[in-house]
């Protein structure tokens, strides 16, 4: 029944449509790139503005002031109030939204169609009108840091996740969580956040996209009334410190009386998906799958959650889209009575498994339909097309890179999978963590 049902699906995902949605591009006069992806089904429009610049392109020892900038962003101009943005879109039927990641910013709102000029004139009002006083930036700056405290500092697992991320990154600003380090936050002033407005915020450093029920030509004139108009800032190249070489494992242990399920996870320095070059990411998002994708079916489940039961979880994860190098990472949750260093060494057994023995070709045949269903599908949401490009363009990306993905996927052989692994697998790269609930015990 199996492989009936196999063929049938295979069947399916090849009567399915594989063509692009339809995208528009086009850049204003000032610099800002502009992307119509149309979807008719519905009167409704996503408009998204996307930064490029994210946590990790701060001035050094100024962290957290692209996240704690996003907040500042719905402060207010002279035209409208902060009040006023939110209330004009909840009375319009519309709900908005903001996210910091390393990389980029982005602000966005769902709204009827017909009212996407609304949403351009309040956006462009505030992409360089926009008025900060000291005593508005010390009062979200304490939000930030509530923020903080609720969401890493009461947490334990985000602790620990931050410490590994430290010593993932020796030298590069992707050790810098996106929230800040608690105690750069609490010197965060009027000053820093002007000068980073007026550094990143501007239309040459933006990327307009607007998907949903909209006419390009359209769209077009609207951008060239509202966003049309404003000036470009003199930007600074985005240029990161660089990774030297790795040559030594990192491993570190945490302790916290919250604990309430111990845990080991190892993540490596990867590569990241690169602008017309995204073979090689295309192959560690199998690799991923391959091996800890699904407790059913993946090899670490199979070998560590069914056959052996040492775990009672495991997973393997890797995040391609990134402006520069990611990582790639594996998690056990042992079993009651199996300790850490055991439940690692039967992680390190499958890794040497998979090395020896090589791509299970039913498997991989099944994963190669089901990522093909999955983009297909993931056409369905016009928020999540909007997001796809968005992330990808202000990550260096261009629209046939986001366009030609599914077909990279699916031209990822299992050579193309070992080649991978065997790059990866290198422990000199890679930081392996135990999460423990124990004290840590006195010397």
């Amino acid at each position: 029944m199996m492989r009936l049902g196999l063929v049938f699906a295979g069947l399916l995902m090849a009567a399915l449509p594989a063509r692009a949605e339809p995208v528009t591009t086009f850049t204003l006069d000032n610099g800002m790139d502009v992307v119509v992806i149309e979807d008719h089904r519905a009167p409704v429009v996503v408009h998204m503005v996307w930064y490029r610049v994210g946590a990790a392109d701060e001035p050094t020892g100024k962290s957290g002031i692209a996240h704690l900038f996003e907040h500042l962003m719905f402060k207010g101009t002279e035209k409208y109030s902060g009040e006023e943005f939110d209330q004009m879109i909840e009375l319009n039927g519309g709900s908005d939204n903001a996210f910091t990641s390393l990389d980029y910013t982005g602000y966005f709102q769902r709204i009827a169609a017909d009212r996407l000029e609304l949403m351009m004139k309040l956006e462009a009002d505030r992409m360089t009108g926009l008025i900060l006083t000291e005593d508005q930036v010390v009062t979200e700056r304490d939000v930030v840091l509530e923020e903080r405290n609720e969401r890493t500092d009461s947490d334990p697992g985000s602790l620990f996740g931050e410490q590994r991320n430290a010593a993932q990154y020796m030298n590069h600003p992707y050790a810098i969580p996106i929230i800040g380090w608690r105690h750069e936050i609490e010197t965060l002033d009027l000053g820093d956040a002007l000068s980073f407005y007026r550094t990143y915020y501007a239309p040459n450093n933006a990327i307009l996209v607007v998907a949903g029920d909209v006419d390009p030509e359209e769209v077009r004139t609207l951008a060239e009334t509202h966003y049309g108009p404003l000036e470009p800032s003199d930007l600074p190249p985005r240029i990161r410190p660089a990774e030297p070489p790795h040559l030594a494992e990192r491993r570190l242990t945490f302790y916290d009386t919250r604990v309430a399920q111990p845990y080991v996870i190892r993540s490596y320095l990867a590569p990241e998906r690169d602008p017309g070059n995204q073979s090689e990411a295309a192959a560690l998002t199998y690799l991923a799958d391959l091996l800890g994708g699904s407790g059913a079916t993946s090899l670490m489940g199979e070998r560590l959650q069914f056959d052996t039961q040492i775990a009672v979880y495991s997973t393997a994860f890797y995040r391609g889209m990134s402006v520069d190098d990611t990582t790639f990472g594996l998690l056990v949750v042992p079993s009651p009575g199996v300790t850490l260093p055991e439940a690692e060494a039967a992680m390190d057994d499958v890794i040497a498994e998979f090395l020896e023995t090589g791509v299970d070709m039913e498997k991989f045949e099944s994963l190669k339909m089901q990522l093909r269903a999955s983009e297909i599908y993931a056409r369905d949401s016009v928020q999540g097309l909007a997001r796809r490009y968005g992330a990808a363009l202000a990550s260096g990306f261009s629209v046939e890179d986001v366009q030609s993905w599914p077909e990279v996927l699916q031209a990822v052989t299992p050579d193309d999978i070992m080649d991978a692994a065997r790059n990866l697998f290198d422990k000199r790269r890679a930081v392996t963590g135990y999460l423990m609930k124990e004290e840590e015990p006195t010397q």
